[in-house]
């Protein structure tokens, strides 16, 4: 069984017992957070699709730890005219234990 879920404005195909990375949530290391935008969710021979989203079903994870992704360069360099600029980023993120799949 698996289904996709929204968060952070992207899409993630989850099943129990999968470790995913998603954009940062406001809540502790350790806690239950049920995600309620389910698009869509699969069984062997049945198949959901929510138009946007289903309704009753959700998806219950475990934040195991928050997290900061790779570090991008950005760099800005106009030829002739002394102009350069080097900027990083790091994004955060946070990465859930799937646990259940409610549909």
């Amino acid at each position: 069984m698996y289904a996709v879920i929204e968060t952070g404005g992207k899409q993630y195909r989850v099943e129990v017992g999968q470790t995913v990375d998603v954009e940062l949530l406001n809540a502790s290391v350790g806690d239950q957070v049920a995600l309620e935008r389910v698009l869509l969710v699969a069984d062997e021979d049945t198949t959901r699709v929510g138009q946007p989203t289903l309704t009753g079903a959700s998806v219950a994870a475990t934040v195991v730890e928050h997290t900061r992704g790779p570090k991008t360069i950005s760099f800005k360099y106009t030829p002739k005219k002394r102009y350069r600029r080097k900027t990083g980023h790091r994004q955060d993120y946070t990465r859930l234990h799937i646990d259940d799949i409610r549909a």
